[in-house]
């Protein structure tokens, strides 16, 4: 089965009903997680939005994202953004750093409008000192963040999944709706108004080995980072309704071991330039996340969120559990399609 007809085959399963108008009224999830802001560690406020989601995910869809399934089923009006919003700020304690998210692009008009998007950075202003919005690089343009600019008298930051900087794995592996080129002339027009640019990396997309996966990531550093301000490394865990699930029940995809993380980091640091290098793996230490053998996942996750916070990637070197060289010898016969 080709990569193409597997994505065929599970998009029927990434879309909710519409929702109705209680629900419609609920962001998904907020929470507080830890961040750097100019050298120091803060507390981060992070709020996801209940919208209709990515449109790519109606079209085609990512292989390893699973967010469509937290959406409305249907635009979200004004009044149920703002709904949302003012759930939100009630449980918001002035943590300095925010990021909102909405399963897809916060700067797309069909997720959230122009008025709803600038009264949602209008409430941080005076009380966050950066906030933090995602989009994919087409709606990334001087007409939707120039108003923006204008409401939040902090650092804005827009972050893209260029996922990598090879054509062929996001085309192929990834399946993304643009190519590398769309997302550094997004970082372009960003930076070019004076906003900070993220890059999401990703780590092993579907049919990469752990050591091509590796050598993707760490080289996507290297090309991304004179585009970027910062570079994300997420290695993949499996969401419901994706291509890697679809290859994880059939035992044809592992998840990144969490050494791989370490490695990426390690070797990136020296690619990264003036970038921050930072990973920080969803559902880590799980066994549909980013994981080794189970007893040092904990030890070597904070190690990763440590490196991570203080740019400080020397400490990893020190790492170590039997685990690494059965990670080791995995690297060597994947391409001989053999477990270690």
């Amino acid at each position: 089965m080709t990569p193409g007809s597997v994505a065929r085959d599970v998009a029927h399963d990434r879309r909710p009903p519409p929702a109705d108008a209680a629900d419609a009224s609920r962001f998904v999830n907020a929470w507080v997680e830890a961040e750097a802001l100019d050298g120091a560690r803060v507390p981060a406020f992070v709020l996801i939005l209940r919208t209709r989601g990515c449109y790519w995910a109606d079209e085609k869809g990512c292989s390893m994202c699973g967010y469509a399934r937290d959406t409305l089923g249907r635009s979200a009006t004004p009044a149920e953004l703002a709904a949302q919003l003012e759930r939100a700020l009630g449980r918001y304690r002035g943590e300095p750093y925010v990021k909102i998210y909405t399963s897809g692009s916060f700067l797309d008009d069909r997720e959230v409008d122009p008025a709803s998007r600038e009264a949602i950075v209008a409430a941080f202003r005076g009380r966050a000192r950066r906030l933090l919005v995602e989009s994919l690089p087409e709606f990334a343009t001087p007409a939707s963040l120039g108003p923006l600019r204008e409401q939040f008298d902090g650092q804005l930051e827009v972050a893209l999944g260029l996922e990598s900087t090879d054509p062929v794995v996001l085309a192929k592996y990834v399946h993304k709706n643009a190519p590398p080129s769309a997302y550094l002339a997004a970082a372009d027009r960003v930076r070019a108004l004076g906003l900070r640019a993220k890059a999401y990396l990703l780590l092993k997309p579907p049919y990469l080995t752990e050591a091509e996966a590796i050598a993707d990531v760490v080289r996507s550093v290297g090309e991304a980072s004179p585009r970027f301000d910062s570079l994300s490394v997420n290695p993949v865990h499996i969401q419901g309704g994706t291509v890697v699930e679809w290859l994880y029940r059939r035992g044809r995809y592992r998840p990144p071991w969490l050494w791989s993380v370490v490695e990426v980091l390690r070797t990136g640091a020296a690619r990264r330039g003036a970038a921050r290098l930072v990973s920080f793996p969803t559902a880590g230490g799980l066994p549909r996340g980013p994981h080794n053998c189970g007893s040092c996942d904990r030890e070597v996750l904070a190690a990763i969120e440590a490196a991570s916070l203080e740019q400080r990637f020397e400490a990893l070197d020190g790492l170590d559990c039997r685990c690494r060289s059965v990670w080791q010898s995995s690297r060597a016969l994947e391409p001989l399609g053999v477990e270690a």
